[in-house]
């Protein structure tokens, strides 16, 4: 009994020293990870400013059957307050149809805040919401709404990415499609492709070439 009981206190006092080991080689290499929130990738690949764009198809939910994808344009800016939240203001253009029925072209004036979720990151996702406002071709009826959506975005190069997203945008009011008819008010959906364009980034960091010359290049640290 006292040689398994010995045993038992050895083999768990090794567990313990196991345990305490790859405790200490996990703090080692948690302590030689670089501690940056300066947001590097950030100011590197993206910037505080950017110009936005893009192209899809829209669709009403309303009173008439048979609603179709029609057409849906995008043009806008966007200010980051920080790299996970920026204010950004789009005009859209796009068309509200049913087929045989009715066929209107709309534009809208939205101002949403948005998040990027990685903005430390090639590829985040991002989602937004905010108020606009609806007006049918040529300001003939206006109104207010609400919207809000997500997508995702892939950084291609500095400065420059691309994006998929998709919003849902309540009205109210019933007359978007012409026709009231019960008590819903109407809602359109709207998915897009387009480009973020970044500039006016103050912080990025300019990149060195390998082959220009500087102090350390030039003066190597000879060790004997």
């Amino acid at each position: 009994m006292i040689i398994l009981n010995l045993k038992q206190v050895l083999s768990v006092l090794v567990l313990c020293l196991c345990t305490a080991q790859v405790c200490s080689q996990n703090q080692n290499e948690a302590s030689k990870q670089p501690k940056d929130n300066s947001h590097a990738f950030f100011y590197q690949y993206r910037a505080d400013n950017v110009f936005t764009a893009a192209l899809g198809t829209a669709v009403i939910n309303g009173d008439y059957q048979d609603p179709l994808f029609e057409f849906y344009g995008q043009v806008g800016y966007k200010r980051y307050i920080n790299p996970y939240v920026n204010v950004n203001f789009t005009f859209n253009k796009f068309n509200l149809a049913h087929k045989n029925s009715s066929n209107n072209g709309f534009m809208s004036f939205d101002l949403n805040v948005e998040s990027t979720i990685m903005p430390d990151r090639f590829f985040t996702p991002f989602v937004f919401v905010g108020a606009g406002v609806n007006a049918s071709n040529y300001f003939a009826a206006t109104g207010m709404k609400i919207q809000g959506g997500l997508g995702v975005e892939y950084i291609i190069m500095e400065d420059f990415g691309i994006k998929l997203f998709s919003d849902y945008n309540h009205t109210f009011s019933d007359e978007l499609d012409g026709k009231v008819f019960g008590k819903a008010n109407d809602v359109f959906w709207r998915i897009g492709f387009g480009v973020n364009y970044y500039f006016g980034n103050s912080n990025k960091k300019k990149k060195i070439p390998r082959n220009e010359s500087t102090i350390i290049n030039s003066n190597p640290i000879i060790h004997n």
